[in-house]
């Protein structure tokens, strides 16, 4: 059974850029466009992470594979100041249904609770299992539109909660 850890470590942007390039090109038809949008925004984040506030929640398996990733961003300098940006959530499909996508989200909001007044994260429709789990933590859809953020048309949504202290 994977387990949690705290913390970039050596492969998690790879991880993160190749899961997500993977799976939503599958699912949803995104393409080059949206995987050197997820790479900007990495290498972006990564470029200017504070390790004392920002974080990685990953899950690893036996051999110490990268198997998800949850980011905390809260240094994020398009965000009001003392809020969380969530982002880069995502389990490879070995990895789905084992509960690890809670035991993320948990660590992640119990992290946004310590740190920050509140949390964002920006998705789209359809991921109906994302949406229930970020729903079961408390987060609300604020706002949706159609748009190509991503490079393909979907019906992009606004999630917040506020952090319980």
């Amino acid at each position: 059974m994977p387990r949690l850890v705290e913390g970039w470590r050596p492969g998690a942007l790879g991880f993160i850029l190749g899961e997500h390039g993977q799976y939503y090109a599958r699912h949803w038809g995104f393409g080059a466009f949206f995987e050197a949008r997820v790479a900007a925004g990495l290498a972006e984040f990564a470029g200017r992470m504070v390790p004392s506030t920002d974080r990685f929640f990953l899950a690893v398996d036996d051999a110490e594979r990268i198997v998800g990733s949850l980011v905390l961003d809260l240094t994020d300098p398009g965000q009001p100041e003392g809020e969380a940006h969530l982002r880069w959530f995502i389990l490879e499909d070995g990895a789905r249904g084992q509960g690890l996508g809670e035991k993320l989200m948990a660590a992640a909001m119990a992290h946004c609770d310590a740190h920050a007044r509140a949390c964002w994260l920006t998705t789209f429709a359809g991921l109906d299992a994302a949406r229930r789990l970020y729903e079961r933590h408390g987060f609300v859809l604020i706002g949706e539109e159609e748009a190509a953020s991503w490079g393909t048309k979907v019906r992009e949504q606004l999630f917040r909660r506020p952090a319980r202290r």
